[in-house]
């Protein structure tokens, strides 16, 4: 908050009174804690204070939807059918809640691919690389990278995986090396997030594992191939 432009005379520069009276008033309109332990405030006290606040000059930021109603996410599972599920009804991003939902056995499978040109092709493929074995490196990378989805992508819940596969194979058409990953769970909620994050982790690591011959690999056509298990229907990728 900034009080005024008068220059300073000695001390710290009480703020005007009506201030004084706008925080106070933000205060006041603090309730008690609601029964899920957050904090909700009254709206009318809020307006109040933030006029009487901008009367003096004060910088004052209007409290979002949210903030007003104090709720953190869960509570607001109310959805239009075909919505973003990440997406509350305030248009905030929110953690779904999947407490009430079935445990079924599920599963989900992605794939990427790196093109790595001629020459760091051949290395990949006799083993010769300063690094060592690209793809076995790469596969144990992409398991140890399914682990850690959750904390990589900040909606995910923490699943406890019953088994992650990850599978390279050399194309000496192309010149690339293609993955595929899969996961597996029993849980409320599917293991896409898993898959894909394995594939896209192991990707990586051959990228990194090739970069010393070339810096123009590309990984490409990160996606999912499968998803079975839970309410929605499954899926499968039709190819051309």
């Amino acid at each position: 908050a900034f009080f005024g432009d008068a220059p300073r005379t000695g001390g710290a520069r009480e703020p005007p009174a009506s201030a004084a009276n706008a925080a106070g008033a933000s205060m006041s309109a603090l309730s008690e804690l609601s029964p899920d332990g957050m904090a909700t405030f009254a709206t009318g006290g809020l307006e109040a204070s933030a006029g009487a606040a901008a009367a003096d000059g004060l910088r004052v930021q209007a409290p979002s939807r949210g903030a007003v109603d104090g709720r953190g996410g869960l509570d607001d599972m109310s959805r239009a059918p075909g919505s973003l599920t990440h997406v509350d009804g305030t248009g905030r991003a929110s953690m779904v809640d999947v407490s009430l939902k079935r445990e079924t056995l599920r599963s989900a499978t992605a794939s990427a691919r790196v093109l790595l040109g001629r020459e760091a092709f051949e290395a990949v493929a006799a083993n010769t690389l300063a690094k060592g074995d690209v793809l076995a490196t790469a596969r144990l990378a992409g398991i140890g990278g399914a682990k850690q989805t959750s904390a990589l992508i900040p909606l995910c819940h923490q699943l406890s995986l019953s088994g992650v596969g990850v599978e390279l194979r050399l194309c000496e058409e192309d010149a690339a090396v293609d993955i595929e990953a899969t996961a597996r769970t029993r849980g409320p909620t599917g293991v896409e997030m898993e898959a894909l994050t394995a594939a896209s982790v192991a990707a990586l690591t051959v990228y990194d594992m090739v970069k010393a011959i070339t810096k123009a690999a590309v990984i490409t056509d990160v996606r999912l191939e499968s998803k079975s298990g839970g309410k929605s229907a499954d899926y499968r990728r039709q190819h051309q």
